[in-house]
């Protein structure tokens, strides 16, 4: 269900945003969609990953969040250049469960 929402914006912007839905052939609203959408979609990639990176999210747990597969995450992160927020004792926890 779709729900309407209003807001300004400067006539510069509608200007570049009418050029779009014309060279793509489609309205103004859709245009509008359409970049909404992918503009929170990015925000929410990045804000998953930051938290990632200050270890406050796994990246299964930053995948799931953004509808994304592991392998799709790990291409974002290395996409970014993303710290990977890999201990030492992190290290050691791992070569203690291969034993």
């Amino acid at each position: 269900m779709s729900i309407p929402v209003t807001t300004n914006v400067d006539e510069d912007l509608v200007q570049i945003i009418d050029r779009i839905a014309k060279e793509e052939g489609l309205d103004r609203a859709t245009v509008i969609r359409k970049f909404l959408h992918r503009a929170v979609s990015e925000w929410l990639i990045e804000k998953s990953l930051k938290d990632y990176e200050d270890g406050k999210l796994t990246l299964w747990q930053a995948a799931k969040r953004n509808n994304l597969s592991l392998w799709e995450i790990i291409n974002e992160v290395k996409k970014r250049s993303i710290h990977v927020p890999y201990t030492l004792e992190d290290l050691k926890e791992d070569l203690k469960g291969l034993e």
